[in-house]
């Protein structure tokens, strides 16, 4: 087995010098590989703008997401979210080039370090990480998080619990996935000077909002790519 599962995220600016983000995760839990502040930012601990649906108990000084998000923020911390990149991100498969927003390609790093960092209400957005797609649409995005939900939901069957075919858990992950981002949005205020940091959130928040809503739609509109199975 390979020591780590990376992703690598290399920004390429007009104006700025060229940046790479490599994130290293551990191959089977997915948890991301970081090395340990010495001295984490204040704005990092966990009772600091703490989130409302956090259930992290005292013994843990620091949010794991906020320290390992510290690095990156303090990057893009003086850079606007309309601003023009060249992304490249490679993964072990294959790698993905997008000429977009630094507050899109933001949002797909920041996404894949909030759901890998001990987080346990964004815990349950890890298999999206090892099959990622970056720059997806909210479409794509559907589809992806509820075919994720789903073969949970079969795995836990197969281990003597219950389905769930309505997909009403999927929406209550969303729902407090979206309160994550909403508060952690506060937290991340005082680490940013311009909004490419904060629009980041906010985008990841827009996609959290829309897809329990786009269940039904998003069903209604694949249905007839299965058409082989409704026969």
């Amino acid at each position: 087995m390979k020591e780590f599962f990376k992703i690598t995220y290399v920004f390429k600016f007009s104006k700025r010098p060229e940046r790479v983000f490599e994130l290293n995760l551990d191959p089977q839990t997915l948890n991301i590989i970081q090395k340990n502040r010495s001295h984490p930012l204040q704005w990092t601990r966990l009772d600091y703008k703490k989130c409302s649906v956090c259930n992290l108990q005292e013994n843990h000084r620091y949010c794991p997401t906020a320290v390992n998000l510290a690095d990156i923020a303090m990057e893009f911390s003086d850079m606007l979210s309309h601003e023009e990149v060249d992304v490249m991100v490679k993964v072990e498969e294959r790698s993905y080039i997008a000429s977009t927003t630094i507050q899109q390609a933001l949002s797909s790093l920041v996404g894949i370090i909030m759901a890998t960092s001990g987080c346990p209400v964004l815990e349950y957005l890890k298999p999206m990480v090892r099959f990622h797609l970056p720059f997806a649409s909210i479409t794509e995005t559907a589809f992806r998080m509820m075919s994720m939900y789903l073969m949970a939901r079969y795995i836990v069957w197969k281990n003597g619990g219950k389905p769930d075919f309505d997909l009403e858990g999927l929406k209550k992950i969303y729902r407090d996935v979206s309160a994550v981002n909403r508060d952690f949005a506060e937290r991340l205020r005082v680490a940013s000077q311009k909004d490419a940091n904060l629009n980041a959130i906010v985008n990841l928040d827009c996609f959290a909002n829309l897809i329990p809503l786009m269940i039904d739609e998003t069903i209604e509109e694949i249905k007839p790519y299965f058409s082989a199975y409704l026969k």
